[in-house]
This record gives structure tokens, sequence and C-alpha cells, in this order.
């Protein structure tokens, strides 16, 4: 199934919602007006518990000579180390050690409605992934950024967690260009957009770091409007759009070295195709075509992030989560464009560039 979207066989639903659209690969729930937490949490599927467990295994006479078990009962106890189980279904969803802390579905959704009392804060899409040991929320705020008269930026909180132990709970903001669904990954000055919270935190301080991604939130889209703003009225080339490009999508430093030495016919196949179809998306989609983006910095800043929201192709959708959301190579490269862009926009093309 290669949408990793959960499928509750007692249900018979996929563990999904969003709102007003089309649902991922035309499964799970659309609603029409923007629900509740309580709502969202029932319409994603996420109205489950997740329990930790001893963990047992068999003793020598339960075990054949040739490795296969009998039915018999597990009778010796893996100290320091637990099974995660969904209690509704009672899967396993992984193991994890003595101080790992289940945070339920619940408790992801209360971050959010404690941010600003629940005021505001509009449930998007939420689901499930797997068996259910990865969850996400987007929840989308009720103001904007704001790009030249009319280039609007929706402004998201996303959140995902796992009940398997494989990473901590992460909440980032996340501006989304409302013309062509781009994720704008942004890195200013050396801050995070995002923050991790341990498994191990208690109420108190899950609170206290919701307070703080709402001060993050708030001071980046201040400085993002402004400095998007600029870009929209800075001109760049088309021969240094893509030179950005190529900047942007260097994956190591014997690309770089032979784009320096402009050696292009030791250039992969691979990496130049990558640049050229960013190139054609900066040049030919119709969302690249408007006043703030043609021919501007934040029009070449958008055909990165273009490429990997609109046109990269992914295995599946856990794979584009983590490749734009979690620290992936589309976050990565859309970081770097960001950076060349804030260069660009303060010393022109001088020293940043190839010749």
């Amino acid at each position: 199934m290669a949408h990793q979207i959960n499928f509750n066989e007692q249900t018979g639903k996929h563990s999904f919602f969003s709102v007003q659209q089309k649902a991922w690969h035309g499964l799970g729930q659309v609603v029409a007006d923007y629900p509740t937490s309580k709502e969202a949490l029932r319409f994603a599927g996420l109205d489950y518990t997740v329990a930790k467990r001893a963990l047992f295994t068999y003793d020598n006479e339960n075990q054949e000579a040739n490795g296969d078990l009998e039915i018999k009962i597990a009778e010796v106890a893996v100290p320091n180390y637990f099974a995660t189980i969904r209690t509704d279904t009672e899967q396993v969803l992984g193991v994890v050690g003595k101080d790992y802390e289940v945070v339920q579905n619940i408790d992801a959704f209360t971050f959010f409605d404690s941010i600003v009392g629940g005021d505001g804060i509009q449930y998007e899409t939420a689901g499930a992934l797997g068996n259910g040991e990865r969850i996400f929320i987007t929840a989308k705020l009720p103001s904007y950024i704001k790009v030249g008269n009319d280039d609007l930026i929706e402004q998201y909180l996303f959140l995902t967690t796992s009940h398997d132990g494989s990473g901590s709970i992460t909440a980032a903001f996340t501006p989304i260009r409302i013309v062509c669904n781009n994720t704008l990954n942004a890195a200013m000055h050396n801050r995070s957009n995002s923050i991790k919270i341990r498994h191990t935190a208690n109420a108190k301080e899950r609170l206290e770091t919701a307070h703080r991604l709402m001060g993050i939130t708030n001071n980046l889209s201040v400085e993002l409007e402004s400095m998007f703003n600029q870009w929209a009225g800075i001109r760049i080339t088309d021969s240094e759009v893509m030179k950005l490009v190529q900047m942007a999508m260097v994956p190591n430093k014997e690309v770089l070295k032979n784009l320096q030495a402009g050696k292009d016919d030791e250039l992969s196949t691979c990496f130049k195709n990558i640049c050229d179809t960013t190139f054609e998306y900066a040049m030919s989609n119709p969302t690249q075509q408007l006043e703030t983006t043609k021919g501007t910095l934040f029009g070449a800043y958008n055909a990165v992030t273009g490429y990997f929201q609109n046109v990269r192709s992914y295995k599946n959708e856990e794979a584009k989560l983590k490749s734009l959301l979690l620290g992936g190579t589309g976050q990565l490269r859309t970081q770097k464009a960001f950076a060349l862009c804030a260069d660009f926009a303060k010393n022109g093309s001088d020293g940043l560039f190839l010749n």
C-alpha cells in the first residue's frame, strides 16, 4: 500500500481526514467545515489509545530444536523494555525503553489547543501511517503572510509523533504558499522553525513548549513577510536562476567542485535533469507568472520549493513527509535555496554564484 495511510479493519475506514478537498489517494474522510479537536480526532481515526506493556519471551523448554515455537505461555521477562500496543486492535506498534512515556493522540491535539486556548486553530488534516505508529496533524492559523497585492501564504502548525520509540514529538511552523501549495522551508539567522519534545516530558513542559512554538511562529511570520516582499522586488536573470538552482541542488563536494570548475560534462545526468526540471518550473509554471514571482528572487526561491512539493516523485506519502518537513532532502535543499536568496538580496550575484 504505497500511500502508507493506516486502514482500520474494524471500522473499514482509512485513518485520515481533510477539509474541503480530496483526501490523499481518494482515501479517508473529507469534511465540509473545520472540526473541533475532538471531531478531528474522530474523523482521522485517531480516537484510539496506546498502552505500554511488559515484554516476555520463551524459555528453552518452550522452543523446539529447529527454532519453531510451540503454543505455550512465554515465561521469561525482558527487563527494561516494553511493547507499545494499540488497544483497539491489539497491534504491536513498537518496542521502547522503561523511561518512554506514551503521548496519547488526544494529547497531541491538546498541545495545539493549549497554544491559544483553541481560538483560531483550524484543523485541516490529520491521520495515521502504518499500523498507527506515526500520526500527523496540520492546523491552520487565521492570519496570512502577504506578498505583493494578492500572493498569500497560509501559516500552519505541523505536528508529528510516533508510538514506536523512533523519535521525539516534532512541532513546526510551516508557511505554505496558497497558489501552488509550496511548503516554504526557511532557515533564518540560524534559528529553527521547529521544536522537539521528549516523550519523557510532562504536561507542564509540553504546555511551555507549545507557547514557545507560538512565539517562534509570531516572530518568523513577521520576518518572512518582510523578506519575501523584498525578494519580490529584486530582479534576477534567467542565468542567475539556473545558477541558484544548481547551487541549491548540489548533493556533495565533488559536484560543487565540478560546477566551480565549469566541468559540466562530469556532472551526473540525474543532477542535470533535476536542475533542468526545476528551471523549467521556474520559467513556465503558471504559478511563476505572477507579479511577485516572474523574474524575481522570490520566484527563484519558489522554483526550488515547487520542484520538491509539486514535481518530484516520492515512494509514498510518508517519504514525502520526511523529505519536506522532517529533515529530509527536500527540506535541506529548500533551506539552502533560502540561504542563497538571502545572500543574493544582500550582496547580489558577486561572489555567490558561479562564473
